[in-house]
């Protein structure tokens, strides 16, 4: 019988010690130590358990790409994230909170490639639960094979007798090997099993899907050497009491990191969003003040999003500070930008600042359309309401210049906003008939052109 002894694995850069410790010696992080059984046997390594021949070194000249092929999603926002398809050989992890539509698009991907055979594998749900949930997509692939099985070595060895097209695995979290003796879910267990699911992969040029769970943290669950291993991770972010979903790509090996995919969640599955930016604005109020529409970019993706600021008198000797979709470090600097250099003093108001539609907004180019809710706001004033400001606010006070500033005017004006508000770096090099071009060098000067 095999001896176990208890060791601890840090959560984050997987560090094994034989004692806890507050603090990683690897990474530093602290309370990442877990504890976990682990066999003093040889013998247990998944390396041992390869399901192919030593692989030989081959010269890159002699590597051929001519074949190369992805496979189309059926989703043209999907695709869009992964970088154009599917690549064969691939290992991608989907990530998200629990209800937000990660089995659902799997069921939809299942139902698009009805010409691939698709082995779809649950340790979650039986047989019967699938087919509902098939048959409430009205997915009709003859294709498709199910396999309810949590053993990883038993997947990996149908992978291997049947060659599959493409494979999903839902969830990691519930696969396990048999002569690990830590509980399903575990560290040890995900890693582990991971790793021989990507050599199952790679071996036989098979694209595998797995499905993570998160922590309460919005983190995949499991350790941090998860993402390193595979070679696409996406997230599905949103509140999964609305209806708009993001698919956002934070690693990919085949394609950029910064797109982004928009989906609708329906009664008949997950619906493409074509435009977005209509998405975002509907319901917009009119005639009331603090709130600005700002044009963000998403990859190469412009979207229009309407950004809401509410500046009220402070109950407290602390004011208040909170904000979604948004870095709260950056408001803070933002509101002393707005009392120093503008004269507008938020030093007993509370503020507060949302992005509408789930979005979380990162780049600078913002900047300027919060700065110009939270004023409208503390004045009371209307914004225009065919107007869109976009744009770096500085610690001195000063608009600077954004990326891509001609593309962010055409999908303004696209939508029916006459009035741009830029920086006047910007603004000189603009090409637009159909909508005022106001180029501005301050906050003052920009409340002033989008108030009007």
């Amino acid at each position: 019988m095999a001896k176990t002894k208890s060791v601890y694995i840090c959560s984050e850069c997987g560090y094994e010690s034989p004692k806890w410790y507050g603090k990683c010696p690897s990474c530093e992080n602290w309370n990442t130590m877990n504890e976990e059984i682990k066999e003093t046997i040889k013998g247990v390594s998944t390396a041992k358990k390869r399901v192919s021949a030593y692989s030989k070194p081959v010269a890159l000249s002699e590597i051929s790409t001519k074949d190369e092929q992805r496979f189309d999603t059926g989703f043209n926002e999907l695709n869009r994230v992964l970088g154009g398809g599917i690549v064969k050989g691939s290992l991608i992890l989907l990530g998200g909170d629990p209800g937000i539509g990660k089995s659902t698009i799997l069921m939809q991907i299942c139902k698009n490639l009805n010409n691939l055979n698709i082995l779809y594998v649950s340790g979650e749900e039986s047989k019967r639960q699938l087919k509902l949930r098939a048959d409430r997509l009205e997915v009709n692939n003859s294709s498709l094979t199910i396999m309810t099985e949590t053993d990883v070595e038993l997947v990996c060895e149908e992978i291997k007798q049947e060659k599959p097209d493409l494979v999903m695995i839902d969830s990691i979290q519930t696969m396990m090997i048999k002569e690990l003796t830590s509980s399903a879910g575990s560290i040890t267990q995900v890693r582990e099993s991971t790793n021989l699911i990507m050599h199952t992969a790679k071996d036989y040029d098979t694209p595998v899907i797995v499905v993570g769970h998160v922590n309460k943290e919005g983190s995949i669950a499991g350790p941090k050497v998860l993402e390193h291993i595979v070679d696409t991770v996406l997230y599905f972010e949103g509140d999964k009491q609305m209806s708009c979903r993001i698919l956002r790509a934070v690693k990919n090996r085949f394609g950029s990191t910064n797109e982004i995919g928009v989906f609708e969640m329906t009664d008949k599955g997950l619906a493409e969003v074509e435009n977005p930016s209509q998405m975002m604005l509907s319901g917009r109020p009119k005639g009331v003040s603090g709130t600005c529409v700002t044009c963000s970019l998403e990859g190469t993706r412009p979207i229009l999003t309407e950004i809401q600021g509410l500046a009220a008198q402070s109950s407290y000797g602390n004011p208040r500070r909170m904000c979604t979709g948004y870095d709260y470090n950056r408001l803070s600097m933002l509101l002393a930008v707005l009392e120093k250099r503008a004269g507008y003093y938020f030093n007993n108001m509370d503020a507060y600042v949302n992005i509408v539609g789930g979005l979380r907004i990162d780049e600078p180019a913002a900047d300027l359309a919060i700065c110009m809710a939270l004023i409208s706001s503390l004045k009371d004033t209307p914004v225009n309401e065919l107007a869109v400001a976009f744009g770096e606010i500085g610690l001195a006070g000063e608009i600077r210049s954004v990326s891509q500033a001609q593309q962010r005017v055409n999908e303004s004006v696209r939508l029916g906003f006459t009035k741009i508000i830029l920086p006047i770096h910007n603004a000189k090099n603009i090409k637009c008939d159909n909508a005022e071009i106001i180029g501005v060098r301050n906050l003052r000067q920009a409340f002033e052109a989008i108030s009007e």
